[in-house]
């Protein structure tokens, strides 16, 4: 099963002698960068903040419905905001943030330059004054390192949206071992960008990263992922549907509405069927059309996309398998996961046989809903 959290709060922080002190909290674009002089002797850098409310996620946790096991996976997803001359093979790591921050108001093209909130230099902003390192003007932050406390991806010679797994991380806030200040995003470096072997700190120029913010009137918002395996089976005293059933199978759903609610956790109910079935003559009252059985045990999965962009939300894989029970086919799934004032649209795959005679078929196309407010 998937859920997704939004991002409460983000920011970037700019390095240099201009930005050092500017706050960029309400800024539609996310940034680490790297400029130079031509001879590299100056280098500012950029670094982003991103913070999750991790409440929803602890006490489901906490109750069980989100399990705690080793197939529970957590992804930081960043959504590439047209990221420019990234010539190199190169990565992002995100750390835990060691102190709090304060998100901010300010853009970085404001003028005058708005100095309240997060920056290179300061925590909350130039009238609070309370720096990341007392004294010092050229700090950028600070963060658990070590085993534990970083995740990375990387990156081919192109631009991609960012899918980080952040788990060892995020089991350090769920833990209790630190406090959640957020993800610190950036390319190798030190405190105060002082380290010449680093990416942060050499003389190479590896282009700037791009990616949308939480102001951004996009649906590309920042989200972290949590994936577990929420897969049971029990048929109870349920028929298979039996290789040649498969081959031409008729895929519906019971009780689909058009509308839920953002709040919803919701049961989806899904019925394959032999297109023709076998006629038969029988005193029972109920016809074979009408015949539950059940799907490929393991094999079965729904992808959810988003219904106007086709943006995949949901993809096929370990964290979207078809369960069933003693009435049938179905999966579970939390609104609150997506997007509200949108449409979106389920499909199936189904996989049956192995080897040479494994087939593959596909079903979609009228299972659609809105989640609503």
């Amino acid at each position: 099963m998937h859920y997704f959290e939004y991002a409460s709060a983000d920011a970037t922080m700019y390095e240099g002698a201009v930005t050092q002190s500017q706050n960029t909290g309400l800024d539609e674009i996310l940034e680490i960068r790297k400029d130079t002089n031509n001879n590299a002797s100056v280098i500012n850098v950029s670094r982003a903040l991103i913070k999750f409310d991790l409440t929803e996620i602890s006490k489901s946790i906490s109750s069980g419905l989100i399990t705690s096991g080793s197939d529970t996976k957590f992804y930081l997803n960043l959504y590439d905001a047209n990221s420019s001359n990234l010539t190199t093979s190169q990565s992002l790591y995100a750390h835990p943030v060691s102190q709090s921050w304060t998100a901010g108001e300010g853009k970085f093209y404001d003028n005058p330059k708005d100095e309240e909130g997060v920056s290179w230099r300061y925590r909350h902003g130039a009238v609070d004054g309370t720096q990341w390192v007392s004294g010092s003007n050229n700090t950028g932050g600070n963060w658990y390192s070590g085993s534990g406390y970083q995740a990375s991806q990387s990156f081919e010679w192109e631009t991609t949206d960012m899918r980080m797994d952040v788990t060892d991380i995020m089991w350090t806030w769920i833990d209790g071992r630190v406090p959640n200040e957020g993800f610190m995003i950036k390319r190798s470096g030190s405190v105060g960008n002082s380290d010449s072997g680093a990416e942060e700190g050499d003389t190479t120029k590896y282009g700037h990263f791009a990616f949308f913010s939480r102001e951004t009137n996009t649906i590309y918002q920042p989200k972290l992922e949590v994936l577990w395996n929420d897969y049971s089976f029990n048929s109870g005293s349920l028929s298979p549907l039996v290789s040649s059933d498969l081959e031409d199978l008729v895929v519906y759903m019971k009780g689909l509405r058009s509308d839920y609610k953002e709040s919803s956790k919701v049961k989806f109910r899904l019925v394959g069927r032999e297109r023709y079935p076998t006629k038969t003559y029988s005193t029972t009252t109920v016809s074979d059309n009408l015949t539950v059985k059940y799907l490929p045990t393991g094999s079965c999965y729904y992808k959810i996309k988003d219904a106007l962009t086709e943006d995949v939300m949901v993809p096929y894989g370990s964290g979207s398998l078809i369960s069933c029970d003693s009435t049938g086919n179905y999966f579970n799934f939390w609104m609150n996961g997506l997007q509200a004032e949108r449409y979106y649209e389920i499909e199936y795959k189904v996989v049956s046989g192995s080897g040479a005679s494994q087939t593959v078929n596909y079903y979609g196309g009228d299972f659609k809903f809105k989640v609503s407010r």
